[in-house]
């Protein structure tokens, strides 16, 4: 196993929680909930969980009436995901450069 892959973050919700932060600062709850089709409690028990890895910063704002809550990946969140991604390209470049010797079961030969 590639020694850069993190089980912890391999987890698909946390996975997909991750990826959808990547590119942003801060992304609204609601939006992440939407986004991986979630319920609140799997995304804040997930949250939860990343946040204690100290992959991602939970901000709670009190705006007029509602309660507002963002999220956003710290320098070790984002750094544990490009690790994570950079060893699933590794990965699945092994497994395309292995796959070239054997027909795939769905190719039809000769």
């Amino acid at each position: 196993m590639d020694p850069y892959f993190d089980e912890f973050l391999h987890v698909p919700a946390r996975l997909s929680i991750v990826a959808l932060l990547a590119p942003a600062d801060w992304v609204d709850f609601g939006f992440l909930r939407d986004s991986i089709g979630t319920t609140d409690s799997a995304l804040s028990k997930q949250l939860s969980a990343l946040s204690e890895a100290g992959y991602v910063t939970v901000r709670k704002d009190q705006q007029s009436r509602a309660r507002r809550t963002s999220v956003q990946l710290t320098p070790q969140g984002r750094h544990a995901f490009q690790r994570h991604a950079a060893a699933l390209e590794r990965i699945v470049a092994v497994a395309g450069t292995s796959g070239r010797s054997t027909a795939h079961p769905d190719d039809s030969g000769p």
